[in-house]
């Protein structure tokens, strides 16, 4: 097997220019699946015969069942990808959810979809932690920053991507497409090599990919939680905010065999969108993306970068419930923002990345941004709890407050890392 080396301050070699475009494009096709059921949630569950009454409830059920998939994925793919190597899982994952995203478009029945989805994000939560680990182990310190940037703001893409799919073709086609972009990408394997640091672990001793050695060490472990916490924003904002939009700005219908009354939400009529909902916040997290990158590259800080978009974040889920209720186009620029405010995502795979030693590296890269996703069922349980005392707007804020304070307090555990030689083990 080839391997790459990380370069010593010279040119970037052709294999990690290779090894960032597969990355992008992987993660672009990650994301236009995770993506696409929050998209054709209602037409998919409406053609099963689900009541429009029952599209919440159910919707969340699945969604809940997709992340959960993810969180058991996260912490399988990562400890693969120690002991197998980084483009096993990267390409094993891609195939995965390929392949269960093309049989999502043939499903008739709820409890299928669900098993699906659940299959689907397994597959799904390995590829963005592989890539990432690739591209920071194959480049140097001052150039993997902008490389990861760069793989998280074209991957993001791929959430706009399902939107304008899914507006010329019905959900199951949608599916197929998705499927099939994957299975197109594995295509592109051939020249990708495995990084050096990687071999050099490999061939050695050295215990690899133990996803409980995370927390043997109570520093590594205030580190590896830490760093889980600061990206939790992340998916209460896509989870809740903007898959339910439609429900927290227009309201939902009484459900008496859950003892939930109709709920008026934020009285918008027309009731936002989903589908535009999504494209706006994919917007705004890819210009975000693409942003934070930048001001954690010019800060040289990820500290200070990830405490500007969390700062952020706040003016954003404030606007989305006061600014935004007044109009569409005042909902959707709210929506753009807080995609815009939520997108230090890159910043926050770097440094799940930089935080840890080679033979950790995978494990943790790749499980983290998975107990970020499968943050998801928690704020969903919590949503459908508070939505009778509080109201579903109110609901969602209480969430939105506990997700902000618990990201502020996870900086305090997080080291900094710009700037940080990757070369070393966990011992």
């Amino acid at each position: 097997m080839q391997h790459a080396t990380t370069p010593d301050g010279g040119g970037i070699p052709r294999s990690a220019k290779l090894a960032v475009l597969v990355a992008a494009l992987g993660y672009l096709v990650d994301i236009y699946d995770l993506i696409l059921f929050s998209v054709v949630r209602a037409p998919s569950l409406r053609a099963l015969g689900v009541p429009d009454a029952q599209l919440m409830d159910t919707g969340s059920h699945l969604l809940d069942m997709q992340m959960l998939g993810m969180l058991a994925g996260g912490i399988l793919w990562g400890v693969l990808g120690d002991k197998r190597g980084r483009l096993s899982v990267l390409f094993g994952s891609i195939l995965m959810y390929s392949l269960a995203n093309i049989a999502n478009g043939f499903v008739t029945d709820v409890d299928t979809y669900g098993w699906l989805r659940l299959v689907a994000g397994i597959g799904l939560a390995g590829e963005l932690g592989a890539g990432i680990t690739l591209v920071t182990e194959l480049l140097d310190a001052r150039s993997r920053g902008w490389a990861t940037t760069l793989v998280a703001g074209v991957g993001i893409c791929g959430a706009v991507l399902a939107v304008l799919v899914s507006k010329v073709a019905p959900w199951y086609v949608a599916y197929w497409i998705g499927g099939g972009l994957g299975l197109l990408l594995l295509a592109l394997r051939v020249g990708v090599l495995e990084s050096g640091m990687f071999a050099r672990v490999h061939a050695s001793e050295v215990s690899r990919g133990n996803f409980l050695a995370l927390f043997t060490d109570g520093r590594r472990a205030l580190r590896y939680v830490a760093v889980v916490l600061s990206g939790v924003p992340i998916w209460y904002a896509i989870g809740i905010l903007v898959t339910f939009s439609p429900e927290i700005g227009g309201g939902s219908p009484a459900m008496p065999a859950r003892g939930w009354p109709a709920d008026p939400g934020m009285g918008m009529v027309p009731a936002p969108s989903a589908a535009e909902a999504v494209m706006a916040a994919y917007i705004g997290l890819a210009l975000g993306d693409f942003a934070s990158g930048w001001l954690s590259q010019r800060l040289r800080s990820r500290k200070r970068a990830l405490r500007a978009f969390m700062m952020l974040d706040v003016v954003a889920i404030l606007s989305y419930f006061t600014l935004g209720r007044t109009s569409p186009a005042a909902f959707y620029a709210c929506v753009l923002l807080l995609g815009i405010a939520n997108g230090y995502w890159a910043v926050f795979v770097t440094v799940a990345a930089e935080q840890f030693g080679t033979n950790l590296r995978a494990t943790a890269t790749t499980s983290a941004p998975n107990f970020v996703r499968g943050s998801v069922p928690l704020f969903t349980f919590g949503f459908r709890a508070l939505r009778v005392p509080l109201g579903l707007p109110g609901a969602a804020l209480a969430l939105g407050a506990l997700a902000m304070a618990v990201a502020f307090l996870s900086l305090r555990g997080l080291e900094e890392t710009y700037g940080k030689d990757l070369d070393f083990v966990e011992s």
